[in-house]
């Protein structure tokens, strides 16, 4: 039985919502690559009406060729964008403050596959792709600290170049390329695929950040964004098979070249990806122990000027 308090602080929370929504502000939410299972709680969010609820008007906006991600929010064309922690470093030490409002990575997804099924560690000089978008720091870390010495060539999104067997190895994303990587042919064993988190690089990925200018006059909103985001995420790990049909929805709108085979491994990735590896359970929170060794990791290899603090992160510094 509810009591009058309670049933008060509900009709309150619902006037808030409306009169939010009454306000006409659209929160532009643009994640940093095209439409993908990466990006599904925040699609289960949208189309199950938990932004709604929230009182906020969300709309999704994937980047495009000539408008990357964090082009769209410096020009103040979104509000938020995803972004994984090695990023949001470079950009807040080159001077841009930012905030992260929801962390939904708590492991590192990256790995080397290596061709030929040679170690990835034996390879020196090797010549390896890396994303041309700013990803791949740790790998870069990686190979200056074991003096590898590994030449690094570029490639926009897809694995052709180590198919093809222009590249000794390849980056790629646990979640992503491996599994292109798979479907491809390509044979993964033990000892061809490093796995970053499991040598010392395990630093979070992917999370939700925004100017810090922007968050200081929009805190409500950017909380209630957050939450609801949050909410589409579990969600979607209690309910994986809807969730990809939401997904595909959004696929096949931007006609992405993909199938619901490969967006359902990438979902159940994500998904694990997200559950912490000490406490069993899915945080949705940046650690500081991970940034404080990734700051460290990034300015011993000249990619950052100064440290970046886990207080000049979070919301409240």
């Amino acid at each position: 039985m509810y009591s009058i308090k309670n049933i008060v602080s509900f009709i309150a929370g619902l006037l808030l919502s409306a009169a939010l929504l009454a306000q006409g502000n659209t929160f532009v939410f643009t994640p940093q690559w095209t439409a993908q299972a990466q990006f599904a709680g925040y699609y289960v969010a949208q189309e199950k009406g938990f932004y709604r609820q929230a009182g906020i008007d969300v709309r999704i906006e994937h980047p495009s060729a000539t408008q990357p991600a964090m082009s769209r929010l410096r020009k103040n064309e979104c509000q938020a964008t995803t972004l994984q922690l090695c990023q949001a470093l470079e950009i807040v030490d080159g001077g841009i403050p930012l905030v992260n409002i929801l962390q939904t990575s708590m492991n590192n997804a990256m790995v080397i596959v290596s061709a030929r099924g040679k170690d990835p560690l034996t390879q020196k000089g090797a010549r390896v792709g890396i994303w041309s978008v700013d990803f791949g720091q740790l790998a870069i870390c990686m190979s200056n600290r074991d003096h590898l010495d590994y030449k690094w060539v570029r490639f926009a999104q897809n694995v052709n170049l180590f198919v093809a067997g222009a590249l000794d190895a390849t980056l790629a994303m646990s979640y992503n390329e491996y599994y292109q990587l798979m479907q491809a042919g390509v044979e993964m064993r033990e000892e061809n695929v490093y796995r970053f988190c499991d040598h010392g690089y395990n630093i979070q990925e992917d999370g939700v950040y925004m100017t810090r200018d922007y968050y200081n006059s929009h805190m409500e909103q950017a909380r209630r964004f957050a939450q609801a985001s949050r909410k589409g995420w579990e969600w979607a790990a209690q309910h994986p098979e809807e969730t990809l049909d939401i997904v595909m929805r959004y696929v096949e709108k931007a006609h992405i070249a993909t199938n619901r085979t490969m967006q359902r491994l990438m979902l159940q990735e994500v998904l694990r990806l997200q559950v912490d590896r000490e406490s069993k359970k899915r945080e949705f929170r940046l650690r500081p122990d991970m940034v404080q060794k990734a700051s460290h990791l990034m300015k011993e290899n000249g990619m950052l000027k100064g440290e970046v603090t886990y207080e000049s992160l979070t919301p409240d510094p």
